[in-house]
């Protein structure tokens, strides 16, 4: 654990070589070099929650960066309104979201305590993120906490306008964490045991956990389907995964 971090709103350099707003924390004084940890927001955006989680990152001794996904579609917009600008298009591109989180790597690598490994880890559409940065990139650590649409379809009316990508499975470039709600319906316990077939078959070292009386979002503390039990075993189960891939 380290008492004293540094966190700030900074600028790095994402796809396309754009300038975008990102939030980095990191301890002030880790002692020997450490790894990096790209958060990849959820659907609502980079708001309090998701910089809380980068903060948390650097007190258990990990550079964190949270690039700001939606900077583009309303550059100093609260959360809400930048997120609805960007599901009013569709949500992020794929291709713009690996770029992004390209840059946020580099930056992490960068940094003068930095060990030069790096994991991914996101929440929601930011799970799904996660996957598709561990198999077009080359990461340490990937982890997916509850990502819908890696397998599956979006349903009728959903503003996101991505498909599945189970079938880059065999590109996954690190281990994966996958962290799920046996009571969510995107990903549902049949999407889940999709997805691990299909790390399977592709010989991936994977590790899944699914938690009874959990849906959707059981990490979002501020929101009615935070479960306290499942939540705090899962954070002990990204912080021991990390323990062993990024350290």
């Amino acid at each position: 654990m380290s008492d004293a971090i540094i966190a700030e709103s900074i600028t790095i350099t994402g796809h396309g070589g754009d300038t975008i707003e990102a939030y980095s924390a990191r301890p002030l004084d880790p002692g020997a070099p450490i790894g990096g940890v790209v958060v990849i927001h959820h659907m609502p955006g980079y708001d309090a929650g998701t910089k809380e989680i980068a903060r948390t990152f650097a007190t258990h001794g990990y550079n964190a960066v949270v690039p700001n996904l939606y900077w583009r579609e309303a550059p100093g917009a609260s959360p809400d309104d930048a997120a609805a600008a960007a599901r009013a298009k569709g949500g992020v591109p794929d291709d713009r979201l690996v770029g992004d989180v390209a840059g946020a790597a580099s930056y992490l690598k960068g940094l003068p305590t930095a060990n030069g490994k790096v994991g991914t880890i996101g929440y929601c559409s930011g799970g799904r993120q996660s996957f598709l940065a561990a198999v077009s990139l080359p990461l340490d650590a990937a982890v997916d906490c509850y990502g819908a649409f890696i397998v599956g379809e979006p349903p009728a009316g959903m503003p996101l306008k991505v498909g599945p990508i189970v079938d880059k499975t065999p590109d996954l470039s690190c281990p994966l964490l996958g962290l799920f709600g046996v009571d969510d319906q995107y990903p549902s316990p049949e999407h889940v045991a999709e997805l691990e077939a299909a790390l399977a078959a592709a010989g991936k070292t994977y590790e899944f956990h699914s938690y009874e009386g959990a849906g959707h979002a059981f990490f979002s503390v501020n929101r009615p389907a935070y479960r306290p039990e499942a939540a705090v075993d899962g954070w002990q189960k990204i912080f021991a995964f990390y323990g062993t891939y990024l350290a």
